[in-house]
């Protein structure tokens, strides 16, 4: 299954749109990066790290304690920036590039655990539909080449396939109503 996959979960955007930090929105009984790192957990996705800004930190860290909190020092840079950053924390603490990494925004919360299980089941960039997340990220080096404020989605190419989840993008007080 996911043994041995590592994966990376995107908390450092400024959440300006909802008002507050999207990371510590609450889910039924629990906080949305703590509900990516108990899923990926569960898919025994290893190691698992979480890219935030630095004053969420503390908070995040609580609210995921089976993951590496990493801080983006310029979070303004971008998803691609974050991303990177992630990447390369991987890296160290690997100490080898991987073939693939999940990769998931916090705010992107519409799969599940089988969600995860059909992307691993796929050689090349993968995004799930409806979902949309988690990616399965396999070129990272060129990941790492890419421009901080590069667009993903226009840098390489992403395979689509089917996959339980739905699509889900927690951005406005709107979408936060729908989500409780």
């Amino acid at each position: 299954m996911a043994k041995g996959v590592p994966a990376i979960v995107l908390a450092a955007g400024a959440s300006s749109r909802l008002g507050q930090h999207k990371a510590l929105v609450r889910w039924g009984d629990e906080t949305l990066v703590g509900r990516a790192v108990r899923l990926l957990k569960q898919s025994n996705c290893s190691p698992i790290i979480v890219v935030t800004r630095s004053e969420l930190q503390i908070d995040v860290m609580l609210s995921s304690p089976d993951s590496t909190i990493v801080v983006n020092p310029s979070p303004e840079d971008g998803r691609t920036g974050s991303l990177q950053v992630g990447l390369l924390s991987l890296l160290s603490e690997l100490g080898r590039t991987p073939r693939r990494v999940l990769v998931t925004p916090v705010d992107r919360c519409g799969w599940n655990e089988d969600t995860i299980t059909t992307l691993l089941d796929c050689d090349s960039n993968t995004s799930p539909i409806p979902s949309g997340h988690p990616l399965l990220l396999c070129e990272i080096e060129k990941v790492l080449s890419l421009a901080k404020d590069s667009s993903l989605r226009d840098s390489i190419e992403i395979q689509r396939i089917q996959a339980s989840g739905e699509h889900m993008n927690i951005d406005t007080p709107a979408d936060l109503e729908a989500l409780q």
